[in-house]
């Protein structure tokens, strides 16, 4: 027999001592009297003992307050009533109770039975009645669970059809972090098969996360006395035994244990996030094997777990050292891809649920709800998971962040060469790091969105609509300001949290917003500053941007307009752009700005040009390597793109994808050339799959490659060195391809693309596109969406002078929009917005108004393209209303747009 109050291998106390069983049960039913005792007193009226609730001197407790008082009364042997209250129990039951009968209790026993005050105790909220205290299975209560006795637990329970012992169990260590975080530990290798998206992990992987972790070991060796934010530690669970755990578990109807096991997460997240936001968590405490955990608990998303636990799981979790996340992020991207998607999902739904739920408004905003942000800084790490997943190992290891900035320019040395005549390099570097802002979590890891290519969760999935609806974009973008001005020294703690800092999480129409505020203030902040120059040093005021243009030389003029302003000060295109035509009158409020942009495009990607290639299958446009056009005129369009963003101006480029990856800092790839060139690239495919060993006969390349210009001139390029006499064969077919893509989207192109993108970045340098945007989302903002959904226009469209939406007019107006052609309607577009473009967000978010503008007349409608109203006549008729709307917008180039 074994020693009372001693442990099997400390793991699962002795379970055959009747003797122990007795004082168990006998100190369970002790505790009990003290909570009674304190929560509804003995009783007698003149009681004077100051631990009775009857003696009034017992503030009010809460359940577990009271709990917890009864526990540490019961170790201190303090004075128990004899009443005829509630607490009094009957004596036939267990005549010996008194604090005196405690002292047969051993010294080892009593000390596990303290222990409860740190979370071990079942309240009486979660204890089994009717169950009796010496349960039929004999299994007692593990310090710690592994598969193997978690299993026997659950089959002796199922076995005897009394759940006593595993309600006991869950609340015992599901409820303590220190047991939880010791609990199911990996033996050996991990029996989990390690996958990263669709396949294990290479070698280069494995070992960067073995440098992180060695990192870790020795950043707990070199402090002395380690506190919660210096622990290095690592993930030691066996993820495959939790799961199979769980399986065993699910096995088991919910109602006989999901109420204990609610309530104990509940208590330990709650436990977590005190103790990590009071600084009192134990070094010895894993938390990041409880994360892991709990996390892996398939019913997050139902039920009570869904409502109470996952708020707490997430507020506590968001409150992890960034060293410890980024060691969880490592953690679940071996381990944990497949399960991704569904605990985005989730956390989608809970951040959905409480959005949709809340009451927010001015007084009380979105940021300040605690569970929201808490959320969403897990959905970070999520987020972050989603992209190491598939990151290439040598990025990771790198360390790449979208700070190394590549120019693709082969002569760097003489980079303000190809400029207005002004060095733009001090933009292109110090300025701009020191004005970007990287996530921190990203910055740890060494990984950035834009080398993710396939991520295992489309990036969409992480937009929160109802979030990105309610979110007050005004005072996010003040927080988000005050965050990026605040020194690295200042507590996180006493800012608000901005989600322009998670951009993930918001739609680009959301993400559009902020950056329209963060421009206007720059806007703004160079008026004043023009304002302040002119009256205090008498220069003269020249609060806006402004160009004078001829309709006959609309590039020559842009050209000369934006090089004077470059060369004297670059600054002046952060200012509103003001554009006025020679010869005509109108104050430019916005119009006058779109159709020049307008024209300056046409002209540009003319084909008599020559400045760009078109490719007639992809129906895009690309840098032509033998153009004669001046690297002044590719900087030109480089800052017609930025201004055009800054100005919140739609146009209709069609730039590859690569083209934004490029001026977001990554160079082009193999993988780009599926968009630029399907057909090419497909024939380098069906190369590096070709599975015969003749390859050299067969296809006799060698790494010499040919290509035409514009004009159809034939030009040879060796991609290495005596290029002409290098086959391509198995071995060094890859790197072929490789090289072959580096020359036609990045080498070729070197000098008119790195002209382009110094234009772009005068004026984005400091703007927070970068951080904000991914390339996909870029071109959004350049182009605008691709979906024309006039319903959606009709439902968001605002009238004036008399007209409604019931209007017979405004109905005709609608009836022959909706039978319009799509050629047709972006030509209404045009007419009425001066865009032909969908802005981001949709049709919806232009904000049309229709405005009444008299009575029925053979007068055209007209249109102010600056506010995006349109003036129309009452026509009688639904057929004289599409004859005259027709003929204003066929006429509407120049005439008709106010």
């Amino acid at each position: 027999m074994a020693e009372n109050g001693k442990n099997d291998g400390g793991n699962i106390l002795s379970a055959g001592d009747s003797q122990t069983l007795d004082k168990r049960v006998a100190a369970r039913q002790l505790i009990k009297r003290y909570y009674f005792q304190l929560t509804e007193g003995c009783g007698d009226q003149n009681c004077n003992n100051e631990h009775c609730a009857s003696s009034k001197k017992v503030q009010n407790l809460s359940p577990n307050q009271a709990a917890a008082q009864a526990l540490d009364l019961f170790a201190r042997k303090g004075r128990l009533c004899v009443g005829t209250g509630k607490n009094e129990l009957p004596s036939t039951l267990f005549p010996e109770i008194t604090p005196a009968s405690t002292s047969a209790i051993s010294d080892q026993q009593l000390l596990k039975i303290s222990n409860l005050k740190q979370g071990l105790w079942v309240p009486p909220a979660l204890s089994v009645s009717g169950h009796p205290a010496n349960d039929k299975s004999g299994i007692s209560k593990p310090t710690k669970l592994t598969e193997t006795n978690f299993k026997q637990i659950v089959d002796n329970c199922k076995e005897y059809g009394i759940y006593s012992k595993l309600v006991h169990t869950l609340g015992h260590v599901f409820a303590n972090p220190e047991l939880l975080g010791k609990s199911f530990i990996t033996q050996g290798n991990n029996s989990c098969t390690s996958t990263l998206g669709h396949g294990q992990l290479s070698k280069e992987q494995l070992r960067s996360m073995e440098v992180d972790l060695d990192k870790d070991k020795d950043s707990q060796e070199a402090v002395a006395e380690p506190r919660l934010q210096d622990v290095g530690q690592e993930v030691s669970v066996d993820i495959c035994c939790v799961r199979r755990s769980f399986e065993v578990l699910s096995s088991i109807e919910p109602q006989n244990y999901e109420s204990a096991l609610v309530h104990a997460l509940i208590l330990l997240c709650e436990t977590i996030e005190l103790d990590m936001k009071f600084g009192r968590q134990k070094a010895e405490v894993n938390l990041l094997n409880v994360f892991v955990i709990v996390f892996e608990l398939p019913w997050l998303g139902t039920g009570d777990y869904f409502e109470s636990v996952l708020p707490t799981l997430c507020r506590a979790c968001a409150l992890l050292p960034l060293t410890q996340q980024a060691t969880l992020v490592r953690f679940w991207a071996a381990h944990s891809v497949p399960n991704l998607r569904n605990l985005v999902q989730t956390l989608q739904q809970l951040i959905s649920f409480r959005v949709l739920s809340g009451d927010f408004g001015r007084d009380y905003a979105i940021n300040d709800d605690n569970t929201i942000t808490a959320c969403v800084k897990v959905m970070r790490i999520l987020y972050c998971v989603n992209i190491f997943s598939c990151t290439t190992p040598s990025s990771k290891l790198t360390g790449a962040s979208v700070d190394a900035m590549e120019t693709d320019d082969p002569s760097k040395d003489s980079f303000d060469v190809f400029s207005f005549g002004i060095d733009p390099s001090p933009r292109l570097g110090s300025k701009q790091n020191k004005t970007r802002k990287n996530d921190p979590l990203m910055s740890e890891l060494g990984v950035n969105v834009l080398d993710c290519r396939q991520p295992p969760v489309a990036f969409a999935d992480f937009y929160n609509e109802p979030l990105s609806d309610v979110v007050e974009m005004d005072r996010d973008f003040a927080y988000f300001a005050a965050a990026s001005e605040a020194p690295p020294s200042a507590s996180n703690n006493a800012l608000k949290i901005s989600f322009m800092n998670f951009p993930f999480i918001l739609t680009p129409a959301a993400k559009a917003l902020g950056l329209y505020y963060d421009n206007r203030i720059r806007m703004y902040s160079e008026r004043r500053q023009s304002i302040f120059n002119s009256v205090m040093n008498g220069q003269p005021s020249n609060p806006y941007l402004k160009l004078k243009i001829r309709r006959d030389h609309v590039i020559d003029d842009a050209l000369i307009g934006l090089e004077m302003v470059a060369m004297e000060n670059p600054s002046d295109l952060k200012k509103q752009l003001v554009v006025e035509f020679e010869g005509e009158q109108g104050i430019d409020e916005g119009g006058l700005s779109k159709e020049f942009f307008q024209l300056v495009i046409d002209q540009v990607f003319n084909p008599d040009y020559a400045m760009f290639a078109f490719n007639s299958d992809t129906r895009n446009f690309w840098f032509n390597p033998t153009s004669f056009e001046s690297d002044a005129q590719f900087t030109l369009i480089g800052i017609m793109l930025g201004l055009a963003i800054y100005n919140t101006i739609i146009l209709d480029i069609h730039f590859p994808m690569v083209v934004y990856r490029k001026l977001l800092g990554r160079k082009g790839t193999f993988e780009d050339l599926q968009e630029l060139d399907p057909t090419l690239w497909k024939g380098l495919t069906e190369l590096l799959e070709y599975p015969d060993s003749d390859i050299e006969e067969t296809l006799m390349q060698t790494f010499s490659i040919s290509y035409k210009d514009v004009f159809g001139v034939v030009y040879n390029h060796d991609l290495k060195e005596n290029g002409a006499s290098c086959n391509v064969n198995l071995e060094n077919r890859r790197e072929f391809v490789e090289l072959y893509a580096d020359y036609l989207l990045n080498e070729c192109v070197g000098r008119q693309f790195a002209a382009f993108r110094r234009g772009f970045a005068m004026v984005t340098e400091e703007s927070p596109l970068g951080t904000l945007f991914r390339p996909e989302e870029v071109e959004q903002l350049v182009c605008g969406s691709h979906i024309f959904d006039f319903e959606e226009l009709q439902n968001a469209t605002e009238y004036d002078g008399g007209f409604t939406a019931q209007s017979e007019t405004i109905k005709h107006f609608w009836s022959v929009v909706h039978e319009l052609s799509v050629e047709d309607k972006r030509r209404l577009l045009q007419f009425t917005t001066g865009s032909d473009r969908v802005p981001v967000g949709g049709l919806g978010r232009l904000k049309l108004i229709i405005a009444r503008n008299g009575a029925d007349s053979d007068r055209l409608p007209m249109a102010h393209t600056c506010y995006n109203v349109l003036l129309l006549p009452e026509y009688d008729n639904k057929e004289k209303l599409k004859e005259r709307l027709m003929k204003a917008i066929d006429y509407s180039k120049g005439f008709g747009m106010l």
